[in-house]
């Protein structure tokens, strides 16, 4: 029984008792009266006193959320409304279903070298002595995932690179220096992910949509958390697409003895977009509303995850490329007796690696490739019109990136730092790479600037899990080029530069 009742009874019972005090069968004096009295004004003091401090008589619950104004009146009851206070709480479906995160990085590096388009010309020397600073947001992507239930869940990636939405203009590196504008997916804000898939156990996952190609360690691994550098390593960043991403089937899952494995069916590359500064990378994606489909491509990875602290990975890729093309129908090129046989498969084997033990962290992929036909591509490529999306540049038809980095948590010494998830890791990387490696199997040194020698050393200081601080000096040697008389003779100046930044990455639930 709540107050209020116990209030309403003792004032029927006094009433009552007023009633038929001259009744001779009931007796009540005036002590009794008093007392009566009393005890309803001690009651009524009790039920003001919870009402202003929100407290519920029958359970001891707050009642009114305290924004509640004091003259808000219920119409059916008269009685403050009970409200629940949700200050700090997330509704249940969006806290056990719905991901949000992303990465972001700020970036600055000053350059002890030319930018000029002439650098590796025929007079390189003189370029020597030219600096040349930069700021960027090299890569800015929001993330946003939903669990739908029974196995069913999606993602989706936006991507913004370089902090804008246009198509930008480049100058060619060659002698002619021509501006062009280079088209990547219509423009530099990308849906880097969509995909729908569906968990039938951890042996056998489908997925479907726009999703990452997991080749070789960067595309699997791109957060900047994930590797020292400010930038992202030069070596599979510059000879395949990063972050790769394309329309493509998958089967993916893991086992019970820590080996995880995919295998995707997507698209092949275009080759009407292979160029000798970045090989194959140019030809992922479209620059078109829609994505060629003529030939088709098959993807597989393989990450060993079974000792403590240490991940083995193998990937590799195969799939032709010469006929994604809308320069020439399927039909003209096969009444084209130069290039009706020409398939054009690009080659792909990768292998990386991570450890991560006891304030070490130690990082390494080689990547090598092989494009099929390359001359022919090239002749053709060369061939087509003025304004065409082809760069109509030679293209190599073996390339290779090779890197590693260590690094080493000196916060470990520091048993307040530690506790606070606080890291400071000085690091050393070096990388060769070469985009023009061989053209039909042998060494083509008129293209020796594609491929360098470069060593950074820096440190990666992190306050928070998700968040870094980086800062590096980096140094690259470019290939020796053959002179006038056909010697091998260093023809290119070295690549000395200052890097700092910030960045972060994670995933969080609401």
């Amino acid at each position: 029984m709540t107050y209020k009742h116990i209030n309403t009874l003792l004032i029927s019972l006094v009433f009552s008792t007023v009633c038929f005090a001259d009744n001779d069968s009931v007796k009540v004096s005036n002590a009794d009266l008093q007392m009566l009295l009393q005890r309803i004004e001690r009651l009524e003091q009790k039920v003001g006193e919870s009402q202003k401090m929100g407290i519920d008589a029958r359970s001891g619950a707050t009642a009114v959320d305290a924004r509640t104004s004091s003259s808000t009146v219920d119409a059916r009851s008269g009685a403050t409304p009970q409200k629940k206070d949700t200050t700090n709480r997330v509704p249940r479906w969006i806290h056990n279903r719905l991901t949000v995160g992303g990465y972001g990085e700020v970036a600055a590096k000053y350059c002890f070298f030319s930018d000029n388009y002439l650098r590796y010309g025929k007079t390189p020397e003189r370029y020597a002595g030219d600096r040349y600073g930069q700021v960027d947001l090299p890569h800015v992507v929001l993330y946003l995932g939903y669990d739908f239930g029974r196995g069913w869940s999606m993602g989706t990636e936006i991507e913004f690179e370089h902090g804008g939405t246009e198509s930008a203009i480049e100058i060619e590196e060659e002698e002619g220096g021509e501006y062009e504008s280079e088209i990547e997916r219509g423009g530099e804000v990308a849906l880097e992910q969509f995909w729908l898939q569906k968990r039938f156990n951890d042996y056998a996952v489908i997925r479907a949509g726009m999703q990452v190609v997991p080749i070789g360690g960067l595309n699997a691994h791109h957060e900047p958390t994930e590797f020292f550098t400010v930038y992202r390593p030069e070596g599979e960043f510059t000879i395949i697409p990063s972050t790769w991403h394309e329309v493509a089937l998958t089967f993916m899952g893991k086992t019970p003895f820590g080996l995880h494995y995919q295998a995707m069916l997507l698209p092949g590359l275009d080759s009407d977009r292979f160029n000798k500064k970045n090989w194959i990378k140019p030809g992922a994606g479209s620059p078109y509303e829609f994505k060629l489909a003529n030939v088709w491509a098959g993807a597989a990875r393989l990450d060993y995850i079974g000792i403590q602290g240490l991940r083995l990975s193998l990937s590799g890729y195969c799939g032709n490329s010469f006929r994604n093309t809308l320069s020439m129908s399927n039909k003209e090129i096969d009444n084209n007796p130069t290039y009706k046989d020409v398939k054009g498969m690009v080659s792909l084997g990768s292998f990386d690696f991570a450890y991560k033990d006891k304030g070490w962290i130690a990082r390494g992929s080689l990547t090598y490739g092989h494009l099929g036909d390359a001359a022919l591509i090239t002749k053709y490529n060369i061939s087509m019109r003025k304004g065409s999306v082809s760069s109509k540049q030679p293209v190599a038809s073996d390339a290779i990136a090779a890197g590693a980095e260590i690094g080493y948590d000196f916060f470990r010494f520091n048993d307040r730092l530690r506790d606070n998830n606080q890291r400071f890791y000085l690091f050393a990387r070096y990388d060769y790479y070469d985009s023009f490696f061989m053209e039909n199997g042998e060494r083509n040194h008129a293209y020796a600037w594609c491929g360098r020698h470069k060593a950074t050393a820096g440190i990666n200081y992190f306050p928070l899990k998700e968040l870094v601080v980086k800062a590096e000096f980096a140094y690259g040697i470019l290939n020796k080029g053959k002179d006038a008389n056909g010697n091998l003779v260093k023809l290119y100046n070295d690549e000395p530069l200052v890097s700092v930044g910030i960045a972060y990455a994670g995933m969080f639930r609401p």
